[in-house]
């Protein structure tokens, strides 16, 4: 198991490249680099999570603009990922400072086997002393099967380590209430208290021309972390430097409090590592006895059903208006739910000819979102 005091940092694009032609910005990669060795000298675990790659293989090949067709991203992934490393390796050799690249697809986070293997190595890494350097392998991962973007990766890497903080280094100080390059009312976010809903307009704030990143994304990666009991911090990406006041509390950015009483690790993976297949929609009981009463749901709760998939999926289970309110892994293919939806558990061998389980979703396999 991972240390709790490690430290994920994750740098964005709008960072880490210049947004004209995309080149990387050596005057943000150099203090980031001397930062996270002197943290890793103090006894700190470092993981970085670095975006650049598809910047920089378009800087290399001459692009003026990021591809949009998958293969031509992934050619220019592969031509930009090596020249970066070769470039933080230079400078961490610098300093004396070992790393280790580690590309994840979002099948490594999805098979449990591959996901406790990512862990340990992980561990191993950090064991050994060595700041790991993480980033999509955007090579071979496939459009179903994506991050998408390096906020999300940084938060799903976060839980699975079980760290202590997040910090997500972006072109922007702090989070607003909304984008205050366009609405002079913006209103700055010091800090956002666990469980406490936050009214942003967040989809158009801090995304470059070379990112796939934005606001929005980072919302969601503090959802995530925060949910695993990690501190998040969205901070400027161009002052590195200021990290380890962070880490001493002072309060510099937008602060995301943890979760008082994190899920256990498989919820955690159950409820952002899983791909959802489908979903069904749930009455206002089973609403309240999965959400507050910690039951597991039943067929009789479910009134409609949506998608394929075979059992043992992961599914969206949402309220009657349609609000995502938990995960879980299904008992049953979508075929049998739509025959038994709404049913009691004892007219369920009858509908389906044999004998099933009571549950739709076992509360074991169930996991509630904020």
């Amino acid at each position: 198991m991972v240390a709790a005091g490690t430290v994920v940092v994750k740098i964005g694009t709008s960072s880490l490249t210049d947004p004209e032609s995309g080149s990387l910005r050596l005057s943000v990669l150099g203090p980031l680099v001397e930062v996270l060795t002197r943290l890793r000298n103090q006894g700190q675990a470092v993981i970085l999570v670095s975006s650049g790659a598809v910047g920089v293989g378009c800087a290399r090949l001459g692009l003026r603009q990021r591809p949009t067709a998958i293969a031509e991203k992934q050619a220019v992934a592969a031509v930009g990922q090596g020249r970066l490393m070769r470039l933080y390796d230079d400078l961490f050799s610098a300093l004396n400072q070992p790393i280790a690249q580690v590309l994840l697809t979002r099948a490594d986070v999805v098979d449990r086997t591959r996901y406790v293997n990512a862990n340990r190595t992980f561990a191993q890494l950090l064991q050994m002393g060595v700041i790991p350097i993480v980033n999509e392998n955007d090579t071979v991962a496939v459009e179903e099967l994506k991050f998408g973007d390096n906020d999300s990766l940084s938060a799903l890497v976060a839980s699975m380590v079980q760290a202590q903080w997040l910090i997500l280094l972006t072109d922007v100080d702090k989070l607003y209430s909304a984008d205050p390059n366009r609405d002079p009312t913006a209103e700055p976010i010091e800090r956002v208290k666990h469980g406490i809903p936050l009214q942003v307009k967040a989809e158009a704030q801090g995304k470059s021309s070379w990112g796939t990143g934005g606001m929005a994304t980072k919302l969601t990666a503090a959802q995530i972390a925060t949910a695993a009991g990690v501190r998040v911090v969205i901070t400027n990406g161009k002052r590195p430097e200021q990290i380890p006041a962070i880490l001493a509390g002072e309060a510099i950015g937008t602060r995301f409090d943890p979760a008082p009483q994190p899920a256990s690790a498989r919820k955690r993976w159950i409820a952002y590592g899983l791909v959802p297949e489908g979903s069904l929609t749930l009455d206002a009981g089973a609403v309240r006895a999965i959400c507050q009463q910690g039951r597991s749901l039943l067929p009789a709760g479910v009134i409609a059903v949506s998608g394929e998939f075979e059992a043992g999926a992961a599914v969206r289970l949402c309220d009657p208006s349609g609000r995502e309110v938990a995960r879980g892994v299904v008992n049953y293919s979508a075929e049998e739910l739509q025959r038994i939806k709404g049913k009691k558990t004892a007219e369920i061998a009858c509908i389906l000819g044999y004998e099933g389980v009571d549950t739709a979703i076992h509360r074991d396999n169930l996991a509630l979102l904020d």
